[in-house]
């Protein structure tokens, strides 16, 4: 009869199961499973291609923007919008289709697993949000006609960019924090399209300190300069983003 001996790893060799991978690579890991699937997939096309589609449509019917920040501070809502769901996703979707377990049991460390999402969500939604504003350019540059005006471009740039990144970000921890997909969406969505205009109506002012949409369209546009908007914006990313960590922490995995 024999006796089968398991080595103990030798100091400073690493075992087959790498415990604490490179963040870099957990972060890179997280944005390919959020485009794996085809519903990720569908919202990152749509939220890429459809602002362009958009314009020129509104082109063609003879509805032409006057400015570029003011057409990004519309079409950079849009994709912000869209780019709550894709971060949304990115958390209750694992939930919600039970490999949550898997990942944790991979990579224990819950709050390194959920840097790691908010960073890929992030720079997905930085990138998505560059395409929108390459083709949308395009777009204008062709069917804008001579009076369309490109002052105040590259501060529009950034700012569209910067919006879509930090709205990634709000959904990922929202989807966290529920970790129920579809009741993450729709919680969210009727929140801001559905609750935030009814405070708009009856509060404006509290309204104006609290909606992220609007804080993105101010952004963008350069309407109400960047110091209120990015307040707003940074205040939702961290409530959300604290909310599903601690509640993520504290979840039991059945």
């Amino acid at each position: 009869m024999t006796t089968a001996v398991l080595d103990r790893p030798r100091a400073g060799t690493t075992s087959s199961i790498d415990r604490r991978p490179p963040l870099a690579r957990l972060t890179a890991l997280e944005i390919r499973k959020s485009l794996s699937t085809r519903s990720g997939r569908t919202l990152a096309g749509a939220a890429a291609v459809l602002p362009a589609v958009a314009l020129a449509i509104l082109l063609a019917l003879g509805q032409k923007p006057g400015t570029a920040p003011e057409m990004l501070g519309v079409l950079g809502t849009l994709v912000a919008m869209l780019m709550i769901a894709v971060g949304v996703l990115s958390t209750a979707g694992e939930w919600t289709h039970g490999t949550m377990q898997t990942t944790f049991l991979t990579v224990p460390a819950r709050g390194r697993v959920l840097t790691a999402k908010y960073a890929g969500m992030a720079l997905l939604g930085a990138a998505i949000c560059a395409v929108v504003v390459a083709s949308t350019f395009a777009v204008a540059a062709v069917g804008a006609g001579a009076g369309f005006s490109w002052a105040g471009t590259g501060v529009a740039i950034v700012a569209t960019i910067a919006g879509g990144a930090a709205m990634t970000v709000v959904g990922a921890g929202i989807g966290a924090a529920v970790a129920n997909a579809p009741a993450a969406i729709t919680g969210t969505y009727v929140t801001l399209l559905v609750a935030l205009p009814v405070l708009h109506a009856a509060r404006p002012a509290w309204a104006n300190k609290l909606d992220p949409l609007q804080a993105t369209s101010d952004l963008i546009s350069g309407a109400t300069g960047a110091v209120r908007p990015m307040a707003i914006l940074a205040g939702w990313v961290l409530v959300t983003a604290i909310a599903g960590t601690v509640v993520t922490r504290r979840r039991a995995i059945s």
